[in-house]
């Protein structure tokens, strides 16, 4: 297969222009008028008879603002204008090919809502079959004096369990000059403990980080995360239905080595150009049995001026197809603007 060439052309998305404002400014009616709006879609969704489809996985992150992180490339506020994130996110999770979501309590929330409205009118529900994960531990907020005591100040288990969702997204940094690092995995452990005796799968992301110039930088390095995924493995009281999320690095087949838990690839900040992102994920799918997928975030719902759909069904390729980063790069031109009056056409 030839190498991946990227262009975009004149090409550019509008996520306003997706998600129309009218259904936008109608959330907040709801959230005051019928709250109850959120359960009463929790319960009618109809969920997977099994979590993935053949064992592999790809899932959208949309957990960043809850943290204090709103900036995309240079723009520092990008994901601060919820109409815009919501479109973006709404343009992934109604594909056919997206495997699912996972967000904090407010996003998921927002989508359950979008949903009865698109019912409501007489469309699909786009959630019917997706897996939805709960993202519990916000609480380290980037750049805060407590940023590595990540407590948990989103999701609790028992709300994940009340709204049928599919699993739970935990996270700890290990960096072992900072004792706030020894109390997330303690708050880790007591919500991994509680997630299990909620046969609730859960989804820990654990990285080695490095403080540096006052900021905290991830170490994608093999044999720091190998360390780290040793850890992870060994967490709570079981580690039955534990799914890790490790950041792609070198030498990834010593990552698929470390564990036998199912782990799901990470993806980075935004470049504007996915065949970086593409060309490491074909290569980590092939690194070992473990390697089950990804978990991407903003390299797919702000990929420059790109459809976040089309870097999205390129990634969902990869997993579930096989595909190098040449075969997603031409699958991309197709993908664009595919269902473009999703909404619009539902609204009549």
């Amino acid at each position: 297969m030839s190498a991946a060439v990227y262009d975009i052309g004149s090409y550019a998305f509008s996520p306003e222009k997706f998600f129309p404002a009218s259904l936008f400014d109608r959330i907040t009616e709801l959230r005051i008028t019928q709250p109850g709006i959120v359960q009463q879609e929790a319960e009618r969704r109809q969920k997977r008879a099994q979590l993935t489809t053949g064992g592999r996985l790809v899932i959208l992150a949309a957990d960043h603002p809850a943290r204090n992180v709103a900036g995309v490339g240079d723009d520092p506020i990008a994901m601060g204008n919820r109409w815009g994130l919501l479109g973006r996110i709404l343009r992934v999770i109604t594909a056919p090919d997206a495997d699912g979501l996972m967000a904090t309590p407010d996003i998921m929330e927002e989508m359950f809502i979008v949903n009865h409205m698109v019912r409501e009118m007489g469309g699909p529900s786009f959630l019917n079959n997706k897996v939805l994960l709960g993202c519990m531990n916000r609480g380290g907020l980037a750049g805060a004096a407590f940023e590595m005591d990540d407590r948990m100040t989103a999701f609790t288990p028992e709300r994940i369990a009340e709204l049928r969702l599919d699993g739970a997204k935990l996270m700890f940094r290990l960096e072992p000059s900072e004792p706030a690092s020894g109390w997330t995995i303690d708050y880790c452990v007591k919500a991994l403990d509680r997630l299990y005796d909620l046969n609730i799968p859960a989804f820990l992301e654990c990285l080695a980080v490095a403080k540096s110039e006052g900021k905290y930088k991830m170490l994608k390095l093999a044999p720091e995360l190998v360390k780290v995924i040793g850890l992870a493995s060994g967490m709570a009281k079981s580690s039955l239905g534990t799914w890790l999320k490790i950041p792609y690095c070198e030498r990834y087949e010593l990552i698929a080595r470390a564990t036998t838990c199912p782990i799901l690839m990470l993806g980075g900040e935004s470049k504007g150009d996915p065949t970086g992102i593409f060309t490491e994920f074909a290569a980590g799918m092939h690194a070992g049995a473990t390697i089950r997928g990804a978990l991407v975030g903003r390299n797919v719902t702000f990929p420059g001026r790109d459809d976040p759909r089309a870097v999205a069904h390129g990634v969902a390729g990869i997993v579930h197809r096989g595909w190098d980063a040449a075969q997603a790069v031409a699958a991309m031109p197709a993908a664009r603007d595919r269902d473009a009056d999703f909404f619009t056409r539902i609204m009549g």
